[in-house]
């Protein structure tokens, strides 16, 4: 599971958007960016000078917090984008979406990808009716992704089917909060990805 150590609050405040890292909370008038909408720091006031690198730097950490990622992972991830037919940066989202915690969270089975990550570690997730606890697991068109019986009356599977309204389900998804399964219906296109990433200028950063 990736380690991040800054407070969940400060890292939205830090991309000044809100990367729904804290489930319930963003939808609230809690959420930190709601209360301080500036960059955290005693500093964070200053007008800084946002040159065109630190401007593609700022938009790869953004893409790395809201899909939990480490450094090297998401460099993985984009060494697999460049390796195939088609354009990077939405291959490059493709595959980050088609993760196994970013599907249990798009389901509605968790209420942030945070807490995704936790479930399918431990055990409580199924892929075509079979244990899957790698949360980086590439799921397939076709698949279906379901909650094990016995843990449907855990506490967080019961608090994101209460919170289920919160989240729309993508159109390339399928899911049943009531039943705790769902299937790809099809892989996504650029179109069908809500991310609040520009991924052409993560490309160009790279591409340097």
């Amino acid at each position: 599971m990736s380690l991040v150590k800054e407070a969940a609050c400060k890292q939205c405040r830090r991309e000044k958007e809100k990367l729904f890292l804290k489930g319930q909370r963003c939808f609230t008038d809690k959420c930190g960016i709601e209360k301080k909408p500036y960059a955290p720091g005693q500093r964070a006031k200053r007008r800084v000078v946002e040159t065109e690198y630190l401007v593609q730097l700022r938009e790869k950490q953004k893409a790395k917090k809201y899909y939990g990622l480490l450094e090297k992972q998401f460099a993985n991830y984009y060494k697999k984008a460049v390796q195939k037919k088609g354009i990077t940066g939405e291959i490059l989202l493709q595959l980050l979406e088609t993760r196994l915690d970013n599907i249990v969270y798009l389901m509605g089975f968790a209420t942030s990808r945070a807490q995704a990550r936790q479930l399918i570690n431990h055990g409580h997730v199924r892929v075509d009716g079979k244990k899957v606890d790698i949360s980086s697991y590439p799921v397939k068109e076709g698949q279906e992704v379901s909650i094990a019986p016995g843990s449907s009356e855990i506490m967080p599977i019961l608090e994101a089917k209460e919170s289920g309204g919160t989240i729309n389900i993508p159109e390339w998804l399928e899911s049943d909060l009531e039943k705790l399964k769902g299937k790809i219906i099809r892989f996504p296109e650029r179109e069908d990805i809500q991310a609040p990433i520009n991924e052409q200028i993560i490309v160009e950063l790279y591409s340097k």
